[in-house]
């Protein structure tokens, strides 16, 4: 979950000193409580794309590992834009996190030793990766950054992964740099890594470790990908907290609160969550021991997170929207849609969830609550809304189906279906700009009588299966929550 990072660039304000190692000491607020030496720290993790969300989410958890193990410090490379490491190397690294919630705290992350600029210094980059004592690789590409195909392989005739194949020594895709890395490793003897993808896919290490091989073996390098396949570890992983990007409000924010200069503080919400695969190479960090959790299994736990936190993101997006409100915290402030909610997710998408041992339903939608009402974040519902084409099927469809299948009650799941489809023609009709890939196809919905409109869009097959678009349980139950909506009885429905 994680909001666009824009980079506002650096402007000095010449009232304070910039952090850095040797202005660590003067800051205020206790924002510096690593109780570490970072002289003594050495680079274990070299991690590609080291933008906002790992450095507000990941390199955390390498800052508490750093005060009982100083082996696990970050080589951060960003794979073409220079900007994160202008802003971080002249502060040593150094940059400020700030948790948003009832009380804002503000802490110095000293975990980043180095960002490098992969295209600006591709030997050093090389040389990092190929370092005995580095035993971790990870990575925050984004999806697009695995450039993988439909079926979740890697996309062979994709313009990056093309260049990579002709030119294995110049790697161009955050895919090639693994290759490449991994390559020199081997090449130098150096003990096999573990390689960690924490972008938002699901089977995200094995999708990782299929990619990696696959480019290995079109370079004809069949040796290397036997070892990779052989000794490299993919686990998958799950992550978790809200983002938001930092502008130039946050910077001053930091700036007054530990009287030093940082060129690019980070800012998230305090809950956070990591879940890791135990399937490590030898030699990897202890991460347990800095709060991450470690299961034989995630699966559960992203299940939990797309039908329960998506879900009822979703849910309030929609309902939200057609109520009038802007934010999430916003729309949990109104009791009756919060109880809603939260009936959506404790009566009727928790019991479509795998039971797993290592996760505490409950618990969990309780968190997730509590997140929803964080009034410190200003998630906007109508960002939660674009694409909802897309994201409807995974977050709330699968849901509705498997009640189907077993005859659990769906009426409740079907309001922000019904929500959806008034909000994107509703967006259509008032000529504003719908974020969404079928754009056009609502357009021609949106101009039908509105009692058709139901119709129309449960004719988008990409959207809605036919055994579901023609189930007349789900059909009627989404015809009269549209109804209701569109009548203004938001009261009835909030009382399903």
């Amino acid at each position: 979950m994680v909001c666009a990072e824009v980079d506002t660039g650096y402007r000095s304000d010449m009232a304070f000193l910039r952090l850095s190692d040797r202005t660590l000491a003067q800051a205020g607020n206790d924002a510096w409580r690593g109780g570490y030496d970072r002289a003594n720290v050495g680079v274990g993790v070299v991690h590609l794309g080291p933008g906002a969300f790992h450095r507000a989410h990941q390199a955390p958890v390498y800052d508490r590992l750093l005060a009982h193990d100083p082996r696990w410090g970050v080589c951060g490379v960003s794979l073409k834009s220079p900007g994160v490491s202008e802003a971080l190397t002249p502060q040593d690294g150094l940059y400020t996190l700030v948790e948003l919630d009832r009380e804002v705290s503000f802490t110095i992350i000293g975990a980043m030793k180095a960002v490098l600029t992969a295209q600006q210094t591709p030997a050093l980059v090389l040389a990092q990766m190929a370092a005995p004592q580095t035993r971790l690789f990870s990575l925050t590409v984004t999806e697009k950054g695995y450039c993988l195909n439909g079926a979740g392989e890697l996309d062979l005739a994709h313009p990056d992964i093309a260049l990579d194949i002709a030119r294995p020594a110049v790697p161009n895709s955050a895919v090639g740099w693994l290759v490449a890395g991994l390559r020199a490793r081997h090449g130098a003897g150096a003990p096999a890594p573990t390689v960690m993808s924490c972008d938002n896919l699901t089977n995200n290490g094995g999708k990782l470790g299929r990619a990696v091989t696959t480019l290995a073996r079109a370079q004809g390098d069949a040796v290397l990908a036997d070892w990779i396949e052989l000794a490299v570890a993919f686990p998958n992983s799950m992550v978790d907290s809200i983002t938001p990007a930092t502008d130039e409000a946050l910077k001053t924010r930091v700036r007054e609160a530990i009287g030093l200069d940082d060129a690019w503080p980070i800012q998230r919400e305090r809950f956070t969550q990591w879940v890791i695969e135990n399937r490590f190479a030898a030699g990897a960090p202890d991460l347990a021991a800095a709060g991450v959790t470690v299961v034989s299994d995630v699966r559960p736990f992203e299940q939990a997170k797309l039908r329960l936190l998506n879900g009822a993101h979703s849910s309030l997006a929609y309902i939200g929207l057609t109520a009038g409100f802007e934010t999430v915290a916003d729309a949990m402030a109104d009791p009756d849609l919060a109880r809603f909610v939260e009936r959506l997710m404790r009566i009727d998408i928790a019991p479509s969830l795998a039971p797993s041992a290592d996760l505490d339903l409950p618990a969990y939608i309780g968190a997730i609550l509590e997140r929803f009402r964080n009034p410190a974040i200003r998630h906007r519902l109508a960002q939660i809304a674009w694409d909802g084409s897309q994201k409807l099927p995974f977050r709330l469809l699968g849901t509705i189906a498997d009640a189907l299948d077993v005859g659990r009650p769906i009426e409740r799941l079907c309001v922000p279906v019904a929500a959806w489809m008034l909000f994107a023609a509703g967006a259509v009709r008032r000529g504003e700009t719908l974020v969404d890939p079928l754009a056009a196809q609502i357009a021609a919905i949106a101009d039908a009588p509105l009692e058709a409109q139901v119709e129309g869009f449960l004719a988008l097959d990409t959207v809605f299966p036919r055994r579901l678009a023609g189930n007349p349980r789900f059909a009627g139950a989404v015809a009269s929550a549209h109804q209701a909506l569109a009548d203004g009885r938001m009261a009835a429905v909030l009382a399903l």
